[in-house]
């Protein structure tokens, strides 16, 4: 009975690992059905968004004889223009006339500049793209997919974001729905519709490779594999929804042509520059008067901060709202107006959203504690200029950080708007190792205020060989930490 028993249950055993291996793997189903998923059909999304998507042509006015763009030109023109910062270079022609008989009266004419994209966001005309697609441009020009073409107007221009409105004469024109950046996610499905060179109504597919990209002043680009060529700035990134989520703006490229990454404004930044535009012709942004840098890992454990963040303040603009405040150079910036901030890129944005003449209070670290700050914002204008720093010859031999330093005359401590301070006549070992130079100004040494040579030579000599230090230095406008140890390793 025993040999049966066990002879019935090796063959059931057998039965049940044959039927598990016949039976479909539940992976590979998942497989199937993640596939299914992640490869959509966009026929039914760009046949929805494709009328809202226009074609922008640009022209200038020349004399005869200066030459205009045609043909390959002026698909590249944009490229040149965008990528390059220059136009394409005209032949100049010399104005002639047979002799004996004045030159007739030259008269301008119209010739092709640029091409680009853009799209339709109210039913009344109104139409967003690139400033780059429109700067410098006589008359602008707007193709709809119906071949209706509109002499343009321009409202306004924001060269900071890369952002133009442009208006139509029109009524219940189709227009693209605006979606919400923040909502999306890496690796979703996005296209973008465009001109690229020239060839109207083009749609090319792809996904969201990386969000808040920091290459723009005050935006943090939307990141893609979708391709975008000259032409394609202006036009909409568009969802899966079909909401535009932005507008294509930059590409990454060696060659000139799409190499893999592209960038976009985001929509939501986009809206709110065009309703200042639609609104008073400009863009109004808020100033405290800094400059910034980035806080590394290692100044941040070196001052005491539980991590890296924030905004290190460079310089301090003289009569600025920062320096009324009491913000000084070293400071670092932790908070706005309530809001985080946790990457220096963080703090223009937040300060350029903020309306000119709120008073908001700045969160510092300053020598080893928090300490809070109100100050009112001011209208962003042009930083000023300042004078170089003044040298004088070395008279001492170097410290164990390999500097040669000299008190401040009173009036360079007028002329930098110091109170202390020591300047830089000469920089050897670790010194140099680390980029320092002579004209050099040392503020602070680790958390302490410098104030005369013999009190920084003397705080050096206390410094542990093998442990690094940090200084803050002055260079020009801008103030910078700086690791170094007296050993140089």
């Amino acid at each position: 009975m025993k040999v049966r028993s066990m002879r019935t249950t090796l063959f059931a055993l057998l039965l049940s690992t044959a039927g598990a291996l016949l039976m479909p793997l539940p992976s590979a189903v998942a497989a199937t059905a993640v596939a299914a998923q992640v490869l959509p059909d966009f026929a039914d999304l760009a046949e929805k968004t494709g009328p809202a998507v226009v074609n922008i042509r640009t022209t200038e006015r020349v004399k005869p004889g200066q030459g205009g763009l045609n043909g390959e030109d002026e698909e590249m023109q944009e490229f040149f223009r965008r990528f390059f910062g220059i136009p394409i270079p005209r032949q100049q022609q010399p104005d002639r006339a047979p002799r004996g008989r004045k030159p007739a009266p030259q008269q301008e004419e119209e010739v092709p500049r640029g091409v680009g994209s853009g799209f339709i966001i109210s039913g009344d005309g109104y139409v967003l793209t690139n400033a780059h697609v429109v700067e410098g441009a006589d008359e602008v020009y707007v193709t709809l997919t119906d071949k209706r073409e509109f002499k343009a107007k321009i409202i306004g221009v924001d060269k900071r974001t890369d952002v133009a409105v442009v208006k139509i004469d029109g009524n219940n024109l189709p227009r693209l729905t605006i979606g919400d950046p923040s909502k999306l996610r890496v690796g979703e499905w996005v296209i973008a519709i465009g001109s690229p060179f020239g060839l109207e109504n083009t749609v090319t597919a792809g996904i969201i490779s990386a969000k808040a990209r920091d290459t723009g002043e005050y935006l943090p680009l939307i990141q893609t594999d979708v391709a975008v060529n000259p032409g394609n700035s202006g036009g909409p990134l568009i969802n899966m929804r079909g909401e535009v989520i932005g507008i294509n703006s930059q590409i990454y490229s060696r060659s000139g042509g799409y190499m893999g990454i592209s960038f976009a404004v985001p929509i939501d930044e986009a809206v709110r520059v065009a309703d200042q535009l639609r609104t008073t012709g400009k863009v109004t942004r808020g100033r405290i008067g800094v400059q910034i840098g980035e806080v590394t890992r290692e100044v941040a454990e070196t001052l005491g901060m539980p991590r890296a963040q924030g905004a290190l303040v460079q310089r301090v603009e003289p009569g600025g709202p920062a320096e009324k405040a009491g913000v000084e150079a070293g400071d670092i910036i932790l908070k706005f107006n309530g809001a985080n901030i946790e990457k220096s890129t963080d703090l223009p944005r937040l300060v350029g959203a903020t309306k000119p003449g709120t008073r908001v209070g700045v969160t510092v670290w300053r020598k080893g504690a928090n300490r809070e700050i109100p100050l009112t914002v001011t209208e962003l204008e042009p930083e000023k200029v300042a004078k170089q720093d003044e040298k004088k010859p070395k008279e001492q031999a170097a410290n164990a950080l390999g500097l040669v330093v000299s008190d401040l005359s009173e009036a360079q401590k007028r002329e930098l708007r110091l109170e202390g301070g020591v300047i830089v006549e000469a920089a050897e070992g670790p010194a140099a190792r680390v980029g320092l130079r002579a004209g050099d100004v040392i503020l602070r040494l680790n958390n302490t205020d410098i104030t005369n040579a013999k009190q920084f030579n003397a705080l050096v000599s206390k410094l542990e060989p093998k442990k690094s230090a940090v200084i803050l230095v002055r260079r020009g406008d801008a103030s910078q930490f700086v690791p170094i140890k007296p050993n140089g390793q």
